[in-house]
């Protein structure tokens, strides 16, 4: 190699930035010992913007087009350097390509829960989570606050200062609008630009960053009060609680003949009933009736062996209804505190009316003929 094709080789004619990214925020050009040559061309590509920094200070910028470096499109940067005259000699200088196009679909969520005094279940805790566009508007205030000497910013280095700033301004913004918790899902359209203009606020003259997207995609609820409100939910389903108590007893039934008069049905649907009367009359396992007045003590319960095993108690309505159904029998074990033991229904009095049979009458004489 030459004298010619060295001292040409440590030249640069071309400053150019290929992105072949698509969350660079800023890339500075490697020189290194080169030396930018007078009249060299200087390519900004759509969605660029081309900065050049000497001795620490921002001097020229150039937007997308073609260039070709001399003393007249480079006034600041003469200035800088002390070009009285113009230079016909090559120079250094520190170039940054900036991206002025939207960086998309960038994460934020809320690495601890809001707190929130709910009107309707007093202080809570939300976490929310969505997206963001994140955008280069203003180069001087992004070289000096955040790229500093970094050669190449990513936006993932801005994430977590983003995350904490979009946070802030979640909580902020949940205290202003003092919404209820189960309202929050109706305004996710609304409060998502509410939280933009937020943030917005926030970044525009400090960093040099536009928001020009930002959506939430959830705000979720503790898993207790989650629970809560799915137990609220079923029973709002289930509608008039006698009619499905009474479904459900009928269900019972006829599952428990199905299955040769096991117990388990026959203990659901009795229980469903007995419970569906506690939760229709307030008061009724207590002593007081809707009215207020003191009730007589219950009818002794009875429980019922079956396979073995006892079930119960029942009250003597549902003994009866089990009885007319079939499913207990005269042989049929029971027991209630009125007894001494077990005891076959057939010989217990308050069931045995239950299971004899009426007696066939003498029929009529045959008339003389």
């Amino acid at each position: 190699m030459g004298l010619f094709d060295k001292l040409r080789g440590e030249l640069i004619d071309i400053v150019e930035w290929i992105d072949d990214t698509r969350n660079t925020l800023v890339w500075r050009f490697p020189r290194y010992q080169n030396e930018i040559k007078q009249g060299a061309q200087l390519i900004v590509r759509p969605g660029q913007l081309a900065v050049f920094v000497m001795h620490g200070k921002v001097a020229d910028m150039f937007e997308p087009g073609t260039h070709t470096l001399n003393t007249q499109n480079l006034p600041l940067l003469s200035t800088i350097a002390g070009w009285k005259f113009g230079f016909n000699s090559p120079f250094k200088s520190e170039i940054y390509f900036i991206t002025t196009r939207q960086i998309t679909d960038l994460k934020w969520g809320t690495p601890n829960p809001i707190m929130l005094r709910d009107p309707e279940f007093g202080p809570i805790r939300l976490r929310a989570f969505g997206t963001y566009a994140l955008k280069a508007v203003e180069p001087k205030a992004l070289l000096t606050e955040l790229v500093g000497t970094d050669g190449i910013v990513e936006a993932d280095e801005v994430t977590e200062l983003m995350r904490a700033i979009i946070s802030s301004a979640m909580a902020d913004m949940l205290a202003e609008k003092q919404v209820a918790a189960l309202d929050l899902a109706s305004k996710y359209t609304e409060f998502s630009e509410e939280l933009r203009k937020y943030v917005q606020e926030r970044i525009d003259d400090e960093y040099g960053l536009a928001i020009p997207q930002l959506i939430i995609v959830n705000i979720s609820l503790p898993e207790a009060v989650e629970k809560a409100l799915d137990t609220r939910t079923s029973m709002g389903v289930l509608g008039d609680m006698t009619k499905f108590q009474q479904y459900s007893l009928g269900e019972a039934m006829r599952e428990s003949a199905q299955h040769g008069g096991g117990g388990e049905g026959l203990g659901l649907g009795m229980g469903v009933a007995m419970a569906g009367r506690m939760m229709t009359t307030p008061g009724v396992g207590m002593g007081v009736p809707a009215g207020g007045s003191p009730v007589p003590p219950p009818l002794p319960a009875w429980h019922v062996a079956v396979n073995g095993q006892p079930q119960g108690p029942y009250s003597p309505e549902q003994v009866q209804q089990s009885i007319a159904a079939g499913r207990i029998t005269s042989e049929t074990l029971l027991w209630s505190p009125t007894i001494a033991g077990w005891t076959a229904a057939s010989k217990l009095p308050d069931w045995a009316v239950y299971f004899q049979k009426a007696a066939t009458p003498t029929p009529p004489p045959i008339p003389p003929q």
